[in-house]
């Protein structure tokens, strides 16, 4: 019995090479997917048959007419708010002027008010002075006052920033900038009374016995008055014995060191006739002796007793 050799017709075909890779081939021959191309003819179909081109046209001038009009609706306010704030501004102008027409109103009063107290002051020290009124008047700044003294000018350094510690000034507690101090005027004024001045002035401002020098920043004040440098300082006195008295002094040689150490520049003459104008404002203060003012003290005491117990 033959054995017969199967048919090679109807034998299944050998797999292919790129079976394995069914995924790959999927993707390649079908770039786009089912679900994305039906929504592109959709979106088409909806178009109303409009080409692409000319709808992103249209899209186009309907955003150019909208920045349009937002454009034209800011202007248009513009225009209306401008003369508005042309006039609140005119308006503030005006306040602002007459803000300062009437505090230079007041200023001028206020200096003018000032003058009348100072002549009556000194009418008031002229006719209860007695026989000291020229005297006391002198002593309070009441009067102007010429006669021969001594001119002395303290500036600061040229640079500002001579020295390097040390010196007078080294207890100080900061950088010195070769500027002039207020304790160093203070300093300068009291030697030049205990040399002997009748009268002193810095910058034109008088200087009485209550006068106070202070600073305020870099800023030198007299009586609350700011000063700028060069400060120059006119003293009323003999003025060689003057002189000689406050160079020869410990607070001359304190000013001299400042020049020294320092570069403040200082320079001191005589002259022989400097004027010194009225202090701006008196304080005048009157004195009793001690056993009456004691007696008026226990006299108010006994009457404010009475009142108590009544």
């Amino acid at each position: 019995m033959s054995q017969q050799s199967p048919d090679r017709s109807t034998a299944s075909p050998p797999p292919r090479p790129d079976a394995s890779m069914s995924l790959l081939n999927s993707v390649m021959n079908h770039s786009l997917d089912e679900g994305y191309a039906e929504a592109a003819a959709r979106r088409d179909a909806e178009g109303g048959g409009l080409p692409r081109t000319l709808r992103a046209k249209l899209g186009l001038a309907a955003g150019l007419v909208l920045a349009a009009l937002v454009v034209t609706v800011g202007a248009a306010q513009a225009r209306i708010s401008a003369p508005v704030l042309a006039k609140e501004r005119e308006e503030l102008i005006d306040r602002i002027n007459s803000e300062s027409d009437a505090a230079d109103s007041l200023a001028r009063t206020v200096e003018k008010l000032r003058g009348e107290v100072g002549d009556r002051q000194r009418a008031a020290l002229r006719t209860r002075g007695g026989d000291q009124g020229e005297l006391v008047a002198l002593l309070a700044g009441a009067t102007p006052v010429q006669g021969p003294g001594v001119l002395l000018v303290v500036d600061d350094a040229k640079d500002a920033s001579a020295g390097d510690g040390g010196g007078p000034r080294e207890s100080s507690g900061f950088a010195d900038t070769g500027r002039v101090r207020d304790r160093d005027m203070q300093r300068v004024v009291n030697g030049l009374w205990e040399s002997g001045a009748e009268a002193i002035a810095i910058n034109d401002q008088r200087l009485t016995s209550l006068s106070a020098i202070r600073a305020a920043g870099d800023a030198i004040l007299v009586d609350n008055r700011p000063l700028v440098p060069p400060y120059t300082v006119l003293a009323v006195g003999e003025a060689k014995k003057l002189s000689s008295a406050f160079q020869a002094s410990a607070d001359g040689r304190y000013l001299r060191s400042l020049h020294d150490d320092f570069a403040i520049r200082t320079k001191i003459s005589e002259q022989a006739e400097v004027r010194l104008p009225a202090a701006p404002s008196l304080i005048v203060r009157t004195a009793e002796p001690e056993a009456a003012a004691r007696g008026k003290d226990n006299g108010q005491r006994a009457a404010d007793t009475e009142k108590g117990t009544s």
